[in-house]
C-alpha cells in the first residue's frame, strides 16, 4: 500500500541530512535573553508578625555639666579699726567701703567667718568656698572707745612703716584745715589736704567724729579726686566711711575731701580725726603716710 505523499517527503528528508530537521529559529528579539538570578531566601519569614509602632529615638546623650564655682572674690581689706574692744574690719567693694565684723552677711552672699591680725575669711555661703584676704600691716587701727584727747597742741604722728611691696619714696603726708572755733547752730567746713611725691590712685578710709556735739551734713571729694569716683556712708554713732579713686596723680597741698559738720550739741571741743586709711598707687601698692593730729574745734554759744 502506498504511503501518504506526507510521509514519504519527511522520510527523504531525514535519509539525506541524517538528523531530524529543526524548525526554522525565528531571528529577533529573542536573540539575547537576559540572565536571571535564581531564587533566593526571603529576607524575612512570609508570615512573620510586623509593628506598626514608631520607630524608637535613640536617647541623647546629657553633656556633663561643670561643678559650680565661687565668682572672682568682689571684696579687698582697705582698713581695721578697735571698735569697744571688738576688731572691725573695713572692707572696700570698687569705690565703696564699708565697716565687718565676725558673722555679718555681705550682699545676702559673703559671710565673714573670722578677722584675724593678718587676715580675713570670707564665705561664700551658696557654695560654702572659703577664701582669706590679706590684712595690710600698714593699715593703722586706734580704739574707738578711748576718750577724746585733752585740747592741746599735737605734734605730727610718727609715718606709719611701708608695707612689703611699698614705695621707699617720702611718706605722704596730710593735715586738716578748719575753724579753731565755731558757734552753734552754724555750719562749718573741715577739709583734709593731701602731699605725696607719689601718685595716688585709691585712697579708701575711714573718719570717725565726735556724734555728741556734731552732725555731718555732707561730704564730698576734694579737688584731688574732682574727675574721679567718691562715695561715703555716715554712722551716725560717730563714723564716716569713704571711698575715693582717681586718674592717679602725685599731690601738693590738694584738697582730698571736704566733710561739713553742724554743732549739735552743748558748748566744748568738737573732735574728727582718721581712724583708718590706705593710699595706693595706679598698680594698687601700698603708700607710705604720716597721718595728721586730731582735728579740734571749739564750739562757742
Amino acid at each position: 500500500m502506498p504511503l501518504p505523499q506526507k510521509a514519504t517527503v519527511s522520510a527523504e528528508r531525514e535519509a539525506k541530512g541524517g538528523e531530524r530537521a529543526q524548525p526554522p529559529r525565528a531571528e529577533g528579539r529573542f536573540d539575547a535573553l537576559p540572565k536571571r538570578d535564581g531564587i533566593g531566601k526571603p529576607a524575612s519569614p512570609l508570615f512573620s508578625s510586623r509593628s506598626w509602632e514608631p520607630p524608637r529615638q535613640a536617647t541623647p546623650q546629657a553633656e556633663p555639666v561643670a561643678a559650680p564655682v565661687a565668682p572672682p572674690m568682689p571684696y579687698r581689706v582697705a582698713g581695721r579699726v578697735m571698735h569697744d574692744g571688738v576688731m572691725q574690719i573695713i572692707l572696700a567693694r570698687g569705690d565703696s567701703v564699708l565697716t565687718v565684723r565676725e558673722g555679718d552677711t555681705l550682699d545676702g552672699a559673703y559671710q565673714v567667718e573670722r578677722i584675724q591680725a593678718d587676715r580675713v575669711t570670707l564665705v561664700y555661703t551658696p557654695l560654702g568656698v572659703r577664701e582669706d584676704l590679706p590684712v595690710n600691716t600698714a593699715l593703722a587701727f586706734d580704739d574707738a572707745s578711748a576718750a577724746p584727747a585733752p585740747v592741746a597742741a599735737a605734734a605730727p604722728a610718727p609715718a606709719a612703716p611701708a608695707a612689703a611691696g611699698a614705695s621707699r619714696a617720702e611718706p605722704a603726708k596730710l593735715r586738716w584745715e578748719g575753724p579753731q572755733s565755731v558757734s552753734a547752730g552754724n555750719a562749718f567746713d573741715v577739709a583734709l589736704k593731701l602731699t605725696s611725691a607719689e601718685a595716688v590712685r585709691a585712697a579708701p578710709l575711714q573718719l570717725q567724729y565726735d556724734a555728741k556735739v556734731l552732725e555731718p551734713v555732707a561730704v564730698r571729694a576734694g579737688d584731688f579726686f574732682a574727675d574721679g569716683l567718691f562715695s561715703y556712708r555716715v554712722n551716725p554713732a560717730g563714723w564716716i566711711f569713704i571711698g575715693a579713686s582717681g586718674k592717679g596723680a602725685a599731690a601738693l597741698d590738694a584738697e582730698f575731701l571736704v566733710v561739713r559738720f553742724k554743732p549739735i550739741g552743748a558748748p566744748g571741743t568738737a573732735e574728727l580725726k582718721i581712724s583708718s586709711l590706705s593710699l595706693q598707687d595706679p598698680s594698687g601698692r601700698a603708700i607710705a603716710i604720716q597721718q595728721p593730729a586730731a582735728f579740734r574745734t571749739v564750739i562757742t554759744q
